[in-house]
């Protein structure tokens, strides 16, 4: 019976319903048998979902010093890897990425978010490194094709490769603001405004908030685009 408690409020964090969910998880009474480390966990990833990065490191934590299922141990010490990064905590993040790379557990991933948080601390050098060790892990992986194609953009390195890279990056995620403006920014930076534009644009409309996107369309609208 305890194993069935939750299954609504799982239900609801699958059909992204992510608010829904984590009032689900947070309401559930201390005495309804459920498995308090099941709780934490769907906890942490609603929270994480949410973007409310310290409630859900709180959980996070919880999962990781718990000593529960391997598997799911790795998978939040990563998002505790990714939330410690994006959030300027990059050694608390460098501590749990090469605690992941000791296991193995998706290196792909963490390459990519070792990269991530290299280029966070402008070591171009390292970033660059990682990505390419994340593609040599797998060449699919999106955070990295599109990573090392924004990169090398930046840097105006080999930009008929990143050209490639972000082309590939958008291609698995057509939806992602992320890819697109990446693409974007290649064209901009190959003199191309009007395939800049058409996909600047496109990132702009998915994300309106980002700091990083709304930069490339001032730079592209001083080109006089």
């Amino acid at each position: 019976m305890a194993e069935n408690i939750l299954t609504d409020g799982i239900n609801l964090y699958k059909q992204k319903a992510y608010t829904g969910a984590l009032t689900f998880f947070l309401s559930l009474p201390i005495d309804s048998g459920a498995d308090r480390n099941e709780i934490a966990y769907y906890l942490g990833l609603c929270y994480a979902k949410l973007q409310k990065y310290d409630d859900a490191l709180l959980y996070l934590e919880q999962v990781v010093t718990s000593g529960g299922k391997l598997e799911r141990v790795l998978q939040c010490r990563f998002l505790l890897a990714v939330i410690y990064a994006v959030s300027g905590r990059r050694r608390l993040a460098d501590f749990e990425l090469n605690k992941l790379l000791e296991t193995g557990y998706m290196t792909a991933s963490v390459y990519a978010a070792i990269a991530f948080v290299a280029w966070e601390q402008n070591d171009t050098a390292k970033c660059l490194e990682y990505y390419e060790n994340s593609l040599r892990t797998n060449p699919d992986n999106v955070t990295s094709l599109n990573g090392l194609g924004y990169v090398l953009a930046c840097e105006e390195r080999d930009l008929t490769r990143a050209l490639s890279l972000c082309k590939q990056a958008v291609n698995s995620s057509p939806n992602s603001a992320a890819c697109l403006d990446s693409l974007g920014w290649v064209y901009y930076k190959l003199g191309l405004y009007d395939d800049a534009k058409k996909y600047l644009e496109q990132a702009e409309m998915l994300d309106r908030e980002n700091e990083v996107i709304a930069n490339h369309i001032k730079m592209l609208h001083k080109a006089g685009r």
